[in-house]
């Protein structure tokens, strides 16, 4: 396979309704684009999960920019590739930016799909036909508008409720949703809220039986939540700090990490994905696929990395009208009684809505191949 041409675009998109964390609010979102184009005439989709502010990772969709246009393209460009894989591979030499990494390899993977006829779920080894769905609800203004929200997804047939917590707004929601809400699936996501001086006051998340707590500590940390765990019954699960296969096996063996959030665009595409799946298969640990507020295509993405086995727990890869009036996709990702069918046409399945992406298109740029 031939990638010849790589095309480059950065849109904006409004979400529905603000989406409140510890470390920020979002109103709307750029996005980076990628279309790598074989010689046979397919192009592989994927996006950035990069945002404008590095307030999740270090990685802007500023910093994805020059990144992509003067070390990861040319990579792409130079030689015809046998698999995917490859890519990584060639991506090596290159430290960090993960994001933009993952992105490049991802249209790559979805390219080779297509040539091959075969989804991409069954490229990746996927084996299920359907997938689980969860939702994460942000931080509202009061515990009635957040306890309305969990009323209505779960009523909407959601498999898990996630919701993000911070000092000053954790102990009282989470009271306030068992007691509304005594069996439901439910778990805390702190994005690094908290420190170890904090121990005693995360002890008592003990008692609303959560799936889990999403990390509660730093995000470069692995250290301190193996201290944190010995303390806790509630499961530590964590993101931010997992980057690569080798992170996750250390977290893992000294017990900092008892389940794994997955993010493709964190550990840099498809081919490390798989590298952590195996070894979370391997070492007994649940996985489950998180979101970054993804369009449509980089959702695709996750619908197809979710149908791998080890991916036990509902992720959160939420129907497209969760997020967005319209999606850049046709059809849309849509969910039934939570659930996600894995779409069954060639690639990620799903086909670009290229005249409304031209719309929404801030800035567009063209990378061809010097060897053809």
């Amino acid at each position: 396979m031939k990638i010849n041409e790589i095309i480059l675009r950065h849109i904006k998109m409004d979400l529905l309704h603000p989406f409140t964390t510890s470390v920020g609010t979002e109103y709307d979102k750029d996005v980076l684009i990628i279309e790598a184009k074989t010689d046979s005439g397919y192009s592989g989709w994927a996006e950035s999960v990069s945002i404008k502010e590095p307030i999740y990772n270090e990685e802007t969709i500023g910093t994805n920019l020059p990144i992509m246009k003067d070390f990861l393209f040319p990579l792409v460009l130079e030689e015809a590739l046998d698999h995917p894989s490859e890519v990584a591979e060639r991506f090596r030499s290159i430290r960090g930016n993960f994001n933009a990494k993952a992105a490049v390899e991802q249209a790559v993977w979805d390219a080779y799909a297509k040539e091959e006829g075969r989804t991409l779920s069954e490229v990746l080894g996927g084996t299920k036909k359907e997938i689980d769905v969860g939702v994460s609800i942000g931080i509202t203004e009061t515990k009635e508008a957040l306890l309305e929200k969990v009323r209505d997804f779960i009523d909407a047939g959601y498999k898990r409720i996630k919701v993000k917590v911070k000092p000053g707004w954790d102990i009282d929601v989470l009271e306030a949703i068992r007691e509304t809400f005594p069996d439901i699936e439910l778990m805390a996501d702190a994005n690094c809220a908290y420190t170890l001086e904090d121990i005693d006051h995360l002890k008592k998340f003990d008692r609303f039986g959560l799936m889990m707590i999403e990390q509660p500590l730093d995000h470069d940390d692995i250290i301190d939540h193996a201290k944190l765990q010995k303390h806790l019954q509630t499961p530590i699960c964590l993101d931010e700090s997992l980057h690569t296969k080798e992170d996750v096996r250390k977290a893992v063996e000294l017990d900092s990490c008892r389940i794994v959030n997955l993010k493709v665009g964190r550990v840099g595409g498809l081919t490390e994905t798989l590298a952590i799946h195996d070894l979370c298969m391997e070492k007994n640990i649940p996985m489950w696929c998180g979101g970054m507020l993804e369009t449509g295509i980089g959702r695709a993405h996750n619908i197809a990395i979710t149908s791998l086995e080890g991916f036990t727990y509902p992720g959160d890869t939420a129907p497209s009208s969760h997020y967005w009036e319209r999606d850049i996709i046709s059809p849309a990702v849509e969910m039934k009684d939570g659930i996600i069918h894995v779409p069954d046409r060639p690639g990620i399945g799903y086909e670009p809505d290229g005249d409304y992406i031209e719309t929404i298109t801030l800035y567009k740029e063209r990378f061809t191949s010097i060897r053809k």
